[in-house]
């Protein structure tokens, strides 16, 4: 539900209007270094307020409430807290019995029965990504050498984008993107057939990730137009380094030693000022909903060290499973 990891876990809790984001880390080992600056750069990669993003800015101070002391992991479950300080729920007031479309609304009103905090999207909020980029913080430094960067390769299908974005803000409207994210200095071996190749668990956490709609591994779908002589990864030397990376760095779905590659699709922002039809929640009656706040109108911008994060939780469970094969 709210807790991924076999061995490194990871337990998010809060609401976007609520009185905090909290991330439990737990199955660290001992002896990391730690410290509050050490999230600051990837949570204010993270942050809004630049064009087409929301102008709801927190601080996000990361409150280290347990499982470091004096600047090394103890062991024990490691607990980061962030403050919902810049909230405004009044615009929320009027669209409470509204679902908006293709939002978590409808779907959190019957799961629930009513009870969900409905602000802001509650539980189901991008905003509950913070405490998931702090977790990823503390992964990439457990997975090291592995180095994990994503990027944007294209918003609206465009490589050159910015003036889109200011057109589709303008409008009140919203546009999706594509993120690829590349790890490199990945060793052979991680991993396991099946339920727990890397690309499930990594598509596992990928997807949990608020507007993903897809994902593609190396060549992706266009190795259905591929032939096998096309596609096959023709190996060069002992260590697993291949002529062409169609395959993403990944066979049988355990790493070989090569980059993992892959890339996202993210949807437009749910959340937009046009106006839409839709039904009240409590009478099933159709009506037209114009919502109000403060919405990315690309939340592709804001994605790339989320996607980051999710990928290093991910390589740090298999990390730490693959500890018996003397992998590192």
């Amino acid at each position: 539900m709210n807790t991924f990891g076999q061995v490194f876990k990871v337990t998010i809790a809060g609401e976007s209007h609520g009185k905090s984001i909290s991330v439990i880390v737990d199955g660290c080992p001992a002896g990391i270094p730690l410290k509050k600056e050490d999230f600051f750069e990837d949570l204010k990669r993270r942050k809004g307020g630049k064009t087409g993003t929301t102008k709801r800015v927190e601080d996000d101070y990361p409150f280290i409430e347990s499982g470091v002391f004096e600047g090394y992991t103890t062991g024990s479950p490691i607990l980061i807290r962030f403050e919902n300080r810049d909230t405004k729920s009044k615009h929320y007031n009027d669209i409470k019995e509204f679902a908006r479309p293709s939002h978590a609304d409808f779907v959190a009103y019957k799961k629930y029965k009513g009870f969900n905090d409905y602000r802001g999207g509650g539980h189901f909020s991008g905003r509950i990504t913070v405490g998931i980029v702090a977790a990823g913080v503390i992964a990439k430094k457990l997975i090291k050498p592995i180095e994990v960067k994503a990027g944007i390769l294209s918003i609206g299908g465009k490589k050159d984008y910015e003036d889109l974005i200011a057109q589709i803000a303008k409008e009140g409207d919203s546009i999706g993107g594509i993120i690829e994210c590349v790890c490199k200095n990945v060793p052979v071996g991680l991993g396991e057939p099946f339920f727990d190749s890397v690309e499930s668990v990594i598509s596992h956490l990928v997807f949990s990730i608020p507007g993903i709609k897809g994902i593609e591994f190396g060549a992706g779908f266009k190795c259905g137009e591929m032939k096998g002589s096309e596609f096959n990864d023709i190996i060069l030397d002992k260590k697993g380094k291949t002529k062409t990376n169609n395959s993403g760095g990944i066979n049988g779905g355990i790493t070989n030693g090569n980059d993992i590659v892959f890339r996202v699709a993210v949807r437009p922002t749910a959340t937009i000022f046009k106006p839409q039809q839709t039904i009240n929640l409590k009478t099933g009656e159709s009506a037209i909903i114009s919502p109000k706040g403060r919405h990315d109108s690309c939340i592709a911008l804001r994605m790339p060290v989320i996607v980051e994060a999710v990928t290093a939780i991910a390589l740090a469970d298999l990390k730490l499973l693959s500890l018996k094969d003397n992998l590192f």
